[in-house]
């Protein structure tokens, strides 16, 4: 199907994350990516994200993109905004800047132009302010920061290949109920330390009751189990009374 269309394989290809990709084959050889990698610093399209290409070292163009934002993002910046501080980070330029304002909460901080390595430092420095990061990134230019943060989410649109270092991959089609997640996995710790609370009470009872010679070893087998059990209970119950009130 290849030959077909006239097209070949490279004979060797490389990726430069946050600038571009480049092949070549025998002595002929392309380049994709920014303006500044292709050797084209002062070329811009506008303001919009533009892909650059050239061959052989002769500039042949840019295709330029207008970007289109997943549904609820809105929606999901203003929840999340009532109980955390957020950032964008993007490694678009700053032709979109105007357009996430409107989407976005005021005065929330835009940051454009930002290579992986940008990112990174910027988890890097809000943690040594001794805060704690939630990174949700949907691109390889993401993976260090997403390895960096407290907590990285990847926003993949096929969870089957897209797997970066990251705690955890959300599906596309769920972005809308992020924030959601983001407080039940809080609530889901507060139950998991009452778990443990219930379960050390238990115990610290029944060992008053064992030490005082108050407890048959008889009547201590029995409860011990039934104790197990309560607090697998309890747990499931709490989850699913959270699941509930969640929807």
């Amino acid at each position: 199907m290849l030959a077909e269309q006239d097209i070949v394989t490279l004979d060797e290809y490389e990726e430069k994350l946050g600038k571009g990709i480049e092949g070549s084959i025998s002595d002929s050889n392309i380049k994709i990516g920014s303006a500044d990698f292709i050797g084209k610093a002062g070329v811009q399209s506008s303001e919009n994200t533009a892909v650059h290409v050239s061959a052989n070292d002769a500039y042949k163009g840019c295709f330029v993109f207008h970007n289109e934002y997943r549904r609820g993002v809105s929606e999901v910046f203003i929840a999340m905004s009532k109980t955390l501080q957020l950032a964008v980070l993007s490694g678009d330029n700053a032709g979109e800047k105007e357009h996430l304002e409107k989407l976005l909460p005021k005065l929330t901080p835009l940051y454009f132009n930002q290579k992986p390595a940008g990112k990174l430092e910027f988890i890097q420095s809000l943690q040594n302010q001794g805060k704690k990061v939630l990174m949700v990134g949907d691109g390889l230019n993401d993976a260090g920061a997403l390895a960096q943060a407290e907590v990285g989410i990847a926003i993949s649109e096929n969870i089957n290949v897209f797997s970066p270092a990251c705690d955890g991959i959300l599906d596309a089609s769920q972005f809308r109920n992020l924030y959601h997640y983001i407080v039940a996995s809080k609530k889901a710790m507060k139950i998991i330390k009452l778990s443990f609370v219930l379960s050390l009470i238990y115990n610290v009872v029944g060992l008053y009751f064992a030490v005082t010679g108050q407890l048959q070893p008889v009547i201590a087998a029995i409860l011990m189990p039934l104790i197990s059990i309560s607090v697998v209970v309890f747990t499931i119950v709490m989850m699913n009374f959270l699941g509930k009130k969640l929807k």
